[in-house]
């Protein structure tokens, strides 16, 4: 009986309607190309200076990921509002702005960016926003033109303000723990959610107390960092034992992989309640008072671990 509601409620939770925006979420590079005279879209490539300089997509404006993450000791937090505020108005973005957010597409983790920056400006209260399915590698397999000069859009006054209803801070996530109240999905290889590896900036190996382990490649085809179907989205989410009448957490070490969980389920699916952490397990584990923790491996095997990360450091 319960694994029968279960069922219904999932399927009533993940059931695609009609969309809200007139944006899609995800876009292809057929899509995308019609769209490139249109005034209000914004194409916002984030990937390093020097391959935006190489070739890009004509019209594009650069924003290196990096600017779009926190601090080393934290890489997942959000940055202050007035830099993200400053970022967004050098990029000439308003609330009626089409952005576009386009990675180079060479793996499933480097669509992670795309998902992270696409939070981030829904955060920051753009609403019309699209990822471009499969980045440049599938715009360039795609023949599409691209070109070397530089767009220098006029600079906006758009004041944004962030949309506490899509972040997770670690105060929250510690209720949600104690309380039992939320789905946490671990968004890690199966490995860091064992607790045999950790992020280098992260303390402790391990995940949070009652997480599930829900792994951001699922969602993709083979190893590409092309996105799959809806429908092949749904059975993922389906068969991920999550209990979707609760608010939704997703987390990884920075905020990074958990971005493609929370787009997938979010803006692919359409739940309801979705949030992202941001600082995920490295903030989680740097908090002194020992939050709780599932899978903490033993002190020797924790060693084990230090050594090979401390050697990967060292011998790289």
């Amino acid at each position: 009986m319960k694994k029968q509601a279960l069922q219904l409620l999932g399927a009533a939770i993940f059931a695609v309607s009609a969309p809200v925006l007139a944006a899609s979420a995800l876009i292809s590079p057929a899509e995308l190309k019609p769209l490139l005279s249109v005034p209000t879209v914004r194409v916002i490539d984030i990937r390093d200076p020097k391959s935006f300089a190489a070739n890009h997509i004509p019209g594009a404006v650069n924003a290196p990921y990096g600017a779009w993450r926190g601090p080393a000791s934290n890489p997942g937090a959000l940055p202050p509002l007035p830099k993200l505020t400053q970022l967004v108005q050098s990029l000439g973005l308003t609330a009626q702005t089409h952005a576009v957010v386009v990675s180079s597409g060479q793996d499933a983790t480097d669509f992670g960016a795309s998902a992270r920056v696409y939070w981030t400006l829904k955060v920051l209260g753009i609403k019309e926003l699209s990822v471009l399915n499969g980045g440049v590698v599938a715009w360039t397999a795609a023949k599409l033109p691209q070109n070397t000069e530089i767009t220098k859009p006029t600079a906006s006054d758009y004041q944004p303000k962030l949309d506490g209803s899509l972040i997770a801070t670690k105060e929250e996530v510690v209720k949600h723990v104690s309380a039992g109240d939320s789905s946490l999905i671990d968004a890690r290889p199966a490995a860091f959610y064992a607790g045999e590896t950790r992020h280098q900036a992260a303390r402790t190996p391990g995940t949070l107390q009652g997480a599930v382990n829900l792994p951001f490649s699922k969602f993709f085809e083979g190893q590409s960092a092309q996105f799959v179907s809806v429908d092949k989205a749904r059975q993922v989410a389906l068969g991920s034992k999550l209990e979707s009448d609760k608010i939704t957490v997703s987390f990884c070490n920075t905020g990074h992989w958990a971005a493609t969980n929370w787009f997938a389920m979010s803006e692919v699916l359409g739940q309801k309640n979705v949030k992202l952490y941001p600082g995920s397990m490295v903030e989680w584990t740097a908090d002194d008072s020992v939050l709780p923790m599932d899978n903490v491996p033993n002190r020797i095997a924790q060693l084990v671990i230090d050594a090979k990360l401390w050697s990967a450091r060292t011998f790289k």
